[in-house]
């Protein structure tokens, strides 16, 4: 055979076993580069509003009793029933107090009957100046129990000090009861501002807080209103039961009157704006509470950063330290990233 065919016959799989080489290292090499998508981080300003729920109570409540002690003779309410200020809600039987007021008036008229004999023999000189004293500070002792015992006998009927209505009836009519005795426990309303919603809240949430701030409530009994409140006291201890700090917002409740207790929840608004940077929620990796990593692309290359979350929102995350406005982020195929890897961003 001619020794030129045998070298080319043997030189010819070499060069097709070269070019199969090349062909598959120029594969192996377009599989390393990973397609990615980018997204800006976008700079949004929101208000901050704090969502609470509570019960509906009103600004004062009581206990209304009597000064004394003695049987009850009439209740002129009911459990529910409102009332308006000066109103008589309560009685007890007058006989033992009108005695008591009899009694002290008798005892008065003796030691003036005393006093003004003892007058008459000291100016005779039969009585000494201390003896006409003595008189004296007796019958003015008499005067102070009289009138202690007409003071007692006023609080042995129960007048509303305000408008409001009797949440509670705690005595019957008939019933023997001791001095300071609740009889009828009460909630305090004045032409429907009284209504408070008090809720709880957390440390930072009572801090941020401040009282007058505006809030929009909603109740269960009314589900299609809204309702004005402000914020109108802070509690300065925690509730040892709830775990929580009570904030009470004073409701604006126009012509509605709602039950105490009623279920209500309130939008306490934020006094000013802040920035926050946005950030699809799909660029998100090992997320673990509120610190989580994104890739950012920086000259052609991915960096992982991490990031601070404020909070999510459907789809978006809201970021409070780690990104820049002008950072571009990468939102698809961040599982298959690392800083060495080589990307090609597409549209």
């Amino acid at each position: 055979m001619n020794k030129s065919i045998m070298i080319s016959l043997f030189v010819l799989p070499l060069f097709y076993a070269c070019k199969e080489e090349k062909k598959e290292h120029t594969a192996f090499e377009t599989a390393d580069v990973i397609s990615i998508k980018t997204a800006a981080a976008e700079s949004l300003a929101l208000t901050k509003n704090i969502s609470a729920s509570g019960l509906v109570t009103t600004e004062n409540q009581g206990n209304y009793s009597f000064k004394i002690g003695g049987v009850v003779t009439h209740i002129f309410v009911e459990e529910g029933q409102f009332f308006k200020k000066g109103q008589l809600l309560a009685t007890l039987d007058a006989t033992e107090i009108g005695s008591g007021l009899n009694q002290s008036d008798l005892n008065v008229k003796k030691y003036e009957r005393d006093y003004t004999r003892a007058l008459n023999l000291y100016k005779d000189s039969v009585y000494t100046l201390e003896q006409l004293q003595n008189t004296k500070t007796a019958l003015d002792i008499a005067k102070k129990q009289k009138d202690a015992v007409a003071f007692n006998a006023r609080y042995s009927k129960i007048y509303a000090t305000a408008d409001g209505f009797v949440t509670s009836k705690i005595a019957n009519v008939g019933e023997v009861v001791g001095a300071g005795s609740p009889i009828l426990a009460i909630n305090e309303t004045r032409q429907n501002s009284n209504y408070l919603l008090k809720v709880g809240l957390t440390d930072q949430e009572w801090a941020a807080v401040k009282i007058g701030q505006k809030a929009a409530v909603t109740l269960d009994g009314y589900p299609d209103e809204s309702f004005d409140a402000s914020v109108f006291r802070k509690s300065q201890a925690a509730d040892a039961a709830l775990g929580s700090f009570q904030v009470e917002l004073k409701l604006n409740m126009k012509n509605s009157k709602p039950a105490v207790g009623m279920f209500g929840k309130a939008e306490i608004k934020a006094d000013k704006a802040e920035d926050f940077i946005v950030i699809p929620y799909n660029s998100l990796i090992e997320a673990d509470g509120n610190k989580a990593f994104v890739f950012v692309v920086e000259n052609n290359k991915v960096k992982r950063q991490p990031i601070t979350i404020t909070k999510f929102d459907n789809d978006k995350v809201l970021v409070k330290d780690g990104l820049q406005k002008t950072d571009q982020i990468v939102i698809s195929n961040s599982a298959y990233l690392n800083e060495q890897s080589t990307i090609k961003i597409i549209k």
